[in-house]
This record gives C-alpha cells, sequence and structure tokens, in this order.
C-alpha cells in the first residue's frame, strides 16, 4: 500500500525543506531538552516523594506539591525521550562514544519513571472497564474529601465495585492487589533510582549537553534533512508491513486471534504495532528538529497527532488485556472470578482492535499541517 509523505506548513519561510538544516538546529534543540531536563529534575526533587501516602493527602487538599511532582516526573520523561531519540536518528553528527554511551542510560531513566505511572493507569482502565461491562447505570465521579484518603478504591474516576457482579467484584479485588503491588515496587524502584550514582552521572552529562553539544567536525556543514527523512522511511517501511487493509474493516476480530493461547508471553500480533509507535515518536521528534518548533510552539501535524494518539491507545489495551491474563493465571480463583477476568481479556483485546482500526484511519488521510 502507497504511504503519503508529509507535507510541510504552508508557510515557505517556515520549511526546513527550503534549503539545507544545518547542525546548529541540531545542537539549540538538544541544548533546549537537555535544560528542560534539568529543570523538571529540580522541581521534581523540590515537589519531595509524591508516594502513595502523599497522593491520598493530595487528594483531600493536604499535599498540593504531589501533582507538581508527577508533573515533573512526565517532563523529565519526555526531555528523556527526546534526546534518546535525537541522538539515535542524528548519531552520525554527533560524538559516537559519547552518544552510544548516553542512549541507554537515557531510556533506562525514562523507563523506570514511566512504570509507576503505567501501573496506575492500567489499574484504572480495569476498574472502569470491569464497571462498564458490568452494566452499571452509576457514571464514574470524581470522589472527595476523606474518601479519597481512605483506601485504594477511592481514585479520580475509578467507580466503587458496590453494583458490580460477585465475579466481577472479585475479578477486581484482585486486579487491584496485584497492580498496587507492583505500582508501590515500580514507585520505590524509581526513587532508588533518582538517588542512584547512575542517575547522578546521566544528570551531570545532560548538564554538560545544556551547554556543550558533542557535534563531529563535519556536522556544522551538514544537512539535516537526510537523517530526518530515513527515520520517515523507517515508519513508512513498519507501517507498510502492518495488516492496514484487515485494520480498516471494523469488527475483523483480528486482534483476538491467539485470544485463548495458554502462552504468558506477549501477544505475538501487538509487536509491529508497537514498533511503529516507537518509530513515529522518532518522526516527530526528527520533525520538531528540523523546524526548530518544540514545547508551546511546536507546529502540529493532526494526522501524526491521530496516529501516534491511536497507538497509545493500541499499546495500553495491550498491556491491560495482558494484565488480566496474568490475573486470570492465578491458582485457585473462583470460576465466576476467572470468567469475569476472560471476559474482560476480551474486552481490551476488542480495544486493541478499534485502536487499529483509527489508526489506519487516521494515517489513510491525506496529511494536514498547522502551524
Amino acid at each position: 500500500m502507497a504511504q503519503q509523505h508529509l507535507d510541510p506548513p504552508t508557510d515557505p519561510a517556515a520549511d526546513p525543506m527550503a534549503g539545507p538544516v544545518s547542525g546548529d538546529a541540531l545542537a539549540e534543540y538538544l541544548r533546549a531538552q537537555a535544560t528542560e531536563f534539568l529543570r523538571s529534575l529540580r522541581q521534581h526533587r523540590e515537589a519531595g516523594d509524591g508516594g502513595p501516602p502523599a497522593r491520598a493527602k493530595s487528594r483531600a487538599g493536604e499535599g498540593g506539591g504531589t501533582e507538581d511532582s508527577g508533573d515533573a516526573a512526565l517532563a523529565l520523561r519526555r526531555s528523556a525521550r527526546r534526546i534518546s531519540g535525537t541522538l539515535h536518528t542524528f548519531r552520525a553528527l554527533l560524538d559516537a562514544e559519547w552518544s552510544e554511551a548516553m542512549r541507554p542510560e537515557l531510556a533506562w531513566v525514562s523507563g523506570t519513571l514511566a512504570r509507576e505511572h503505567a501501573y496506575a493507569a492500567r489499574l484504572d482502565r480495569l476498574l472502569l472497564a470491569l464497571h462498564r461491562l458490568s452494566g452499571s447505570s452509576a457514571f464514574p465521579t470524581q470522589t472527595t474529601g476523606a474518601a479519597e484518603g481512605a483506601g485504594p478504591r477511592g481514585r479520580a474516576g475509578v467507580p466503587e465495585r458496590g453494583n458490580l457482579t460477585v465475579g466481577a467484584a472479585k475479578a477486581g479485588a484482585l486486579l487491584e492487589r496485584q497492580l498496587t503491588l507492583a505500582r508501590t515496587r515500580a514507585h520505590s524502584a524509581a526513587l532508588q533510582a533518582l538517588g542512584s550514582s547512575r542517575f547522578h552521572a546521566v544528570a551531570d552529562s545532560v548538564a554538560v549537553l545544556a551547554s556543550e553539544v558533542p557535534l563531529t567536525p563535519a556536522a556544522q556543514a551538514a544537512d539535516l534533512r537526510p537523517p530526518a527523512a530515513a527515520a520517515e522511511e523507517r515508519l513508512a517501511d513498519a507501517v507498510a508491513a502492518l495488516p492496514l487493509v484487515t485494520a480498516g474493516h471494523p469488527y475483523n476480530a483480528e486482534a483476538l486471534v491467539h485470544g485463548l493461547s495458554a502462552e504468558p508471553a506477549p501477544h505475538p500480533q501487538d509487536g509491529p504495532w508497537h514498533q511503529v509507535r516507537l518509530l513515529l515518536r522518532l518522526h516527530r521528534y526528527a520533525r520538531e528538529v528540523l523546524y526548530g518548533r518544540y514545547g508551546e510552539n511546536a507546529a502540529v501535524d493532526v494526522r501524526l497527532l491521530a496516529a501516534g494518539q491511536a497507538l497509545d491507545r493500541h499499546r495500553d489495551a495491550s498491556e491491560a488485556a495482558a494484565a488480566a491474563a496474568a490475573a486470570a493465571r492465578t491458582p485457585r480463583i473462583a470460576p465466576a472470578t476467572a470468567y469475569a477476568l476472560g471476559v474482560l481479556h476480551a474486552d481490551q483485546r476488542h480495544e486493541v482492535e478499534a485502536a487499529r482500526f483509527a489508526f489506519q484511519q487516521s494515517w489513510q488521510k491525506q496529511a494536514v499541517g498547522t502551524p
């Protein structure tokens, strides 16, 4: 299937493709992301721990710095991803030894900080799905006051299990125990990582990057467009390998194949879609370097934005389905609980299929850029 290349902004003066883009643009971008990394790190330290007890206090109005800690961690991950992705795409223009040493360390930082949020979001997603699948007429609402600090069921947007069926309620309790434990461990691991000598070495390297970018001697005269075009081609090739024709038909049930497999390994169909998500992210970062506009001033490609959101939903639903399947393998659970987890797993695999359909629909649209 032929792939459409992205259209540049309509303003010729803002189009980097109108002429070569020098290594100065790469240096400016990396310095900006390094500065954002350091700023977010400082905010995270000033906000404090932000652990589960502090979150309960924050929701009750007693710990306003917790949300700041979460936002700072998100910004820290975002800048780490951008630096790492840019080092990968434009590695030929950077000091090879330094770049190869930095990329895995930045990926470690981003991945370590992401796990706690991922477990919390996965639990909320599964509990909301259980509530929906149980046919409850109650709409999930924001809980307030002491109820929020009373226990793990008081999270914002997650309904109580009072009107769930017995199987769904027990399934929810099992998922809550497993994912809350995983989240607590991820939080402890993140705190340990942020205090480690390994992280301090990464922060020191990023601090140097904020003032001095190790470009190669030839980078100043080099053109950034060929590496960015190569990133786009890798994305186009990966998308071309996806079954987009099948995904273009709603309710094709392709995502349910192997749904009853006893293997605990990740779903075999999801890997290529996850790879496209990563390649799409690298392509977006390369565009940010070329256009010299990022953060609040970023040029937004509506097509890329919609495709990225669909792939994010695909990843979230895939991981939620895997969590439901893992819970269903718990020994000696009641048949009603196992049945509820099976229905939940199938529901999330249908969400995977819906996300693939949404990606296919957005990817086939003509590219539209907004300045």
